[in-house]
């Protein structure tokens, strides 16, 4: 599906839609403090797992941005910096993050590569410090499916994005299949240790944070990954 083609929900996704306004998003509940443990525990090898493997989500992420000069971008779960050198020079980055660990290795990264327009801050993406409408883009690569309120931070996200501006969600979501359906929430307790719940509800999701998606494009191999556009209106 092209980046701006409307999104026809089909019909298996109606049937499982119909008590999205009230369906729990996964099978499993978690605190700041436990996803700061954890990303304090993986900080240190995040980059030879999680790297290679996302990177072509990452990289389809910013070309399907549409990032002109002068945009300001906001990367939600910047990690280790690992995205900083993919955004064009022309544009104004800020990353922020809840682990101090992740941030570290991300001052360094960038740093390391001399990049210039990124700024980094520690901040509870569901308590974001910037005033309405300052960015025109709002990005959350692989980070939604960890956050304990996803809809908060998505909430968070639009109240921060001004009139017209996109905001982007890359991010792993329960597939539409029974039994993969079935095995995600049967392994969701044990990915969080990983970093990420495995069986986040995309339908129940996109409404309970009023989102209205212009496209949802699959990435990565295997394509279990989604890259979800949004024009705030």
């Amino acid at each position: 599906m092209g980046l701006f083609e409307p999104r026809r929900p089909n019909e298996n996704e109606e049937i499982v839609g119909s008590d999205a306004a009230t369906r729990a998003l996964s099978v499993t509940v978690v605190e700041n403090d436990f996803v700061a443990r954890v990303y304090e525990n993986i900080a240190w090898f995040y980059d030879l797992t999680f790297g290679p493997a996302l990177h072509p989500g990452r990289v389809d992420a910013i070309q399907r941005m549409g990032i002109k000069p002068g945009d300001r971008v906001l990367e939600v779960g910047v990690g280790t910096g690992i995205n900083g050198a993919l955004y064009p020079a022309e544009c104004a980055v800020t990353g922020i993050d809840f682990s101090s660990s992740m941030l570290e290795k991300a001052h360094q990264r960038i740093a390391r590569k001399g990049v210039t327009n990124v700024r980094l801050m520690q901040m509870d993406a569901q308590n974001m410090k910037f005033a309405d409408d300052s960015f025109d883009i709002v990005y959350a690569p692989y980070v939604i499916s960890v956050v304990p309120d996803p809809v908060a931070v998505t909430r968070e996200m639009c109240r921060v994005c001004r009139p017209g501006g996109k905001i982007i969600i890359l991010n792993h979501f329960r597939s539409k299949s029974r039994l993969g359906s079935w095995l995600e929430k049967i392994i969701a307790p044990f990915t969080l240790y990983l970093g990420f719940k495995s069986d986040l509800d995309l339908p129940a999701f996109l409404v309970q944070a009023n989102l209205h998606p212009v496209s949802i494009e699959k990435v990565n191999i295997p394509r279990i990954w989604s890259l979800v556009t949004t024009i705030k209106e």
